[in-house]
């Protein structure tokens, strides 16, 4: 069976980031944009990474373009805008699409994992992934970072 820890991603430095550099940790996967109505997100994002990183929580943010063009900027630009406005401290990857022919394999897989709730429909997607490499949950955009259904779900993967 396919595991989240199968695939690759690019981080925001142009650097490889396997996905097994996060195995035995469950990981918050999020497509995030800059210039969006739930952009402040980040910053909830950034403040349940830090309430739980150490105890092995991961949020993984991947910047996409593909919802209304809000996430216009170059690698570096993303990454100047998250660390300066919300003081992102959790990994990045390079920008990739989460939807449609082009996604990036992660998000095909999550789709056959999860059906139709696993593909974004907007900036701010959540997937979950277990210890094990599984998808264990789904949280739509509007789903606050430090909601209890988030956090509870955190735990629980813990």
């Amino acid at each position: 069976m396919t595991t989240a820890w199968d695939f690759d991603f690019t981080a925001i430095d142009g650097q490889p980031l396997p996905m097994t550099t996060f195995r035995d940790h469950p990981v918050l996967v999020v497509n995030v944009a800059s210039k969006c109505g739930l952009t402040p997100q980040y910053d909830g994002l950034e403040k349940l990474y830090a309430a739980y990183r150490d105890k092995g929580f991961v949020v993984l943010g991947v910047p996409c373009n593909q919802f209304a063009g809000q996430e216009p900027g170059t690698e570096a630009d993303i990454s100047e805008f998250c660390r300066t406005n919300f003081g992102v401290d959790f990994p990045m990857t390079s920008k990739a699409d989460v939807k449609g022919d082009d996604a990036h394999p992660f998000y095909k897989w999550a789709v056959e994992q999860a059906g139709e709730p696993a593909e974004p429909v907007w900036n701010f997607h959540k997937l979950l992934v277990g210890k094990d490499g599984s998808l264990i949950n789904v949280f739509g955009p509007r789903t606050e970072p430090m909601d209890p259904e988030i956090t509870a779900a955190v735990e629980a993967a813990l």
